[in-house]
């Protein structure tokens, strides 16, 4: 049996990761991404309502940028991240576009 080349295996590997995300928007499933932002978000409203809302903020902020630190980001340019995701959060209002491909279409309802 003889070696595959690598544009073979490429296109195979991207045959496969077309399968599985074919699938997962088939199941409605959220992505890792998905899920952080909308737990981030959820983290920096439920800050922010506090009455020490800039000491929660502070803290926050300092627990993600420490460990962004570790990954091998630039603190200030973290911070500047998370400063901006704060305040267009500020109005508590949900800040992400619908996923229209996911919501249901009237010829997709089976009855």
């Amino acid at each position: 049996m003889t070696k595959k080349s690598k544009k073979q295996r490429n296109a195979e590997q991207a045959a496969r990761q077309q399968s599985v995300r074919d699938e997962a928007k088939a199941r409605r499933r959220p992505s890792r991404d998905d899920l952080a932002r909308v737990l981030l978000w959820q983290m920096i409203v439920a800050a922010q309502r506090r009455k020490d809302a800039r000491l929660a903020l502070d803290k926050l902020s300092e627990a993600i940028v420490v460990d962004l630190e570790r990954l091998g980001f630039d603190v200030r340019e973290s911070e500047d991240v998370f400063e901006g995701l704060a305040d267009r959060y500020s109005d508590r209002l949900f800040p992400f576009r619908p996923k229209w491909h996911l919501k249901p279409r009237p010829f997709d309802l089976q009855s």
